[in-house]
């Protein structure tokens, strides 16, 4: 088996863009429409890390989570908190199973929660 793609459900373009690409730092790898007018599907990735957005009603389902495994987290937290993205100013919590996270929710209900191992 090889890696898990996550799909998760968009309702506005732009706004997928503001969060996933702006604040989290992902970047488009590809888009995909049927036609102009018609529902976008589309891949952002971050290093390793690849991502499916979808307009598409039955893709996904909001309010889903996902977690992201990372190395670096306190840098990656404090340039989150340096972007002064104003619907999101997320904490770098220590939890007691062994892993330093940063817990997120996009515009569309859904949780990304960036995780470290540190034991």
């Amino acid at each position: 088996m090889k890696a898990v793609i996550p799909i998760l459900r968009i309702f506005d373009v732009e706004k997928a863009e503001e969060f996933y690409m702006d604040f989290l730092g992902f970047e488009r790898k590809w888009e995909h429409r049927f036609e102009a007018d018609f529902p976008l599907y589309m891949e952002v990735s971050r290093g390793d890390c690849i991502l499916h957005l979808s307009e598409h009603h039955g893709d996904s389902t909001p309010g889903s989570a996902v977690r992201i495994e990372t190395s670096s987290i306190e840098d990656y937290h404090k340039g989150l908190i340096e972007k002064n993205y104003r619907f999101a100013r997320p904490g770098l919590e220590q939890k007691p199973w062994g892993t330093k996270e940063i817990s997120v929710g996009d515009p569309f209900g859904n949780r990304i929660v960036f995780y470290e191992r540190i034991q």
